[in-house]
């Protein structure tokens, strides 16, 4: 009998990837451990190693095809030569044959989204009850919302009514169809893969399932530009490069660790906040495929310079596709700076699911600001001012922490020797 390869479980969250390569042919011979099939998933590349040593029976995907997880990639031939798999059949009597073919009794994954899985542990519906609309028999969101509702008039008990009752129709907005856009000029269809494909998933769970709200401020990074020039080529001699980012990773762990209920996620099945005890800060970076999240392990317990070598690192290895998915994986809060683009002036980001906050950085330029002497007077002087925004889920924080959170930030930044109190 054939053994059947699945697409295994490859970390938090993924449920499905794009096959890049495929490292073996047919009839290849290959040992428990040999990589045979390279996945993309989740803004990473991995290799697949093999948990059979054996022959290569037959390949069932090719390079671009999207797979799941528990999907049968490829089968390896159990060491039979086909005249003896030929003599087996020939000796198979019609019962051995009906009792091969008998069917088991088992049912199969009911097909839905893991979005309608988990709308359905939180309203207590049993997929196989639910009567699917969707294609292919999908069990839809809408399809568990009916389902719940008519479960609740079931169970409710009748009230006496003076006249007729009239039952309520349940209220939901499908997606619409796109319209024709061929119809007023040439268009092209490009396939949604690879990290637009997972950013797009990522996005649309960010946007549907956390309630954002931002709060804005500016940062006065004169002195610690100073600061920045001054050791700046001292870092790039260890492989470094000592930008902002360095500097607000720094000062957003010690954040975190001042307010510990920014360090958490939420999980709405059990009704449990999970607050954690490590500072891992994950920094969007900038490729031709679009914003990949590496993460600084540790931060807090990281000199300013081994955070400055390690972010290099890993921004360069991301860029050139190098980075690994664990490289990817456990961050507790998400930096993102646009000002290296151009950006200027304050933006709304996205929090990076499941995390419950996200801190974004714009360019800073040098403002007219008014300033207060010793003398109680005023004066307006130049001053170096980068724009910054929080956005939080409102679920688990509310906008008062969110203003600490940033008035803690803000005075770690703008004076050097406060960002070297708090770390």
């Amino acid at each position: 009998m054939a053994r059947s390869f699945k697409l295994p479980d490859l970390g938090e969250g993924i449920h499905e990837g794009e096959v890049i390569a495929v490292l073996v042919s047919t009839g290849d011979e290959v040992k428990e451990g040999d990589p045979i099939l390279e996945v993309e998933t989740d803004k990473a590349s991995v290799e697949i190693p093999s948990p059979y040593t054996g022959t290569v029976e037959e390949i069932l995907v090719k390079a671009g095809d999207m797979v799941k997880v528990g999907q049968v990639l490829v089968t390896f031939s159990d060491g039979e030569t086909a005249e003896v798999k030929a003599q087996k059949k020939a000796q198979e009597t019609p019962e051995t044959v009906a009792l091969r073919l008998a069917p088991t009794g088992k049912k199969g994954p009911i097909p839905a989204s893991p979005a309608t899985r988990r709308l359905a542990r939180e309203l207590g519906v049993a997929l196989h009850k639910v009567a699917p609309s969707g294609p292919g028999g999908l069990v839809t969101a809408d399809d568990v919302h009916a389902f719940a509702q008519k479960k609740e008039k079931a169970e409710e008990v009748p009230a006496v009514a003076a006249g007729p009752v009239v039952e309520a129709i349940p209220f939901s907005v499908p997606t619409p169809a796109l319209p024709d856009f061929s119809k007023w000029g040439p268009i092209e269809r490009i396939p949604l893969r690879s990290i637009r494909r997972a950013t797009a998933k990522q996005m649309t769970l960010a946007w549907s399932q956390i309630p954002h709200v931002s709060s804005q401020d500016e940062v006065d990074v004169t002195k610690l530009e100073i600061l920045r020039r001054r050791h700046k080529a001292e870092i790039e001699t260890q492989g470094g490069k000592l930008s902002l980012t360095v500097f607000a990773v720094k000062a957003a762990a010690a954040a975190l660790k001042k307010f510990p209920d920014f360090n958490v996620s939420l999980d709405i099945t059990s009704g449990e906040i999970i607050r954690k005890s490590y500072y891992n800060i994950g920094v969007a970076a900038d490729t031709e495929d679009g914003l990949i999240v590496p993460v600084i392990r540790n931060a807090d317990s990281k000199r300013l310079a081994e955070i400055a070598v390690e972010l290099n690192e890993l921004v360069q290895r991301t860029r050139e596709r190098k980075i690994s998915l664990e490289e990817l994986q456990g961050g507790t809060f998400t930096i993102t700076n646009i000002g290296a683009a151009g950006g200027r002036g304050h933006f709304a980001p996205i929090i990076n699911y499941p995390e419950v906050a996200i801190l974004g950085m714009s360019a800073a330029r040098m403002k007219p600001v008014v300033t207060k002497t010793e003398a109680d007077n005023f004066k307006i002087a130049p001053r170096l001012i980068m724009p910054v925004v929080l956005a939080i889920d409102h679920r688990v924080l509310d906008g008062m922490a969110a203003i600490r959170f940033l008035a803690f930030f803000r005075n770690a930044l703008e004076d050097p020797g406060n960002l070297l109190m708090a770390i």
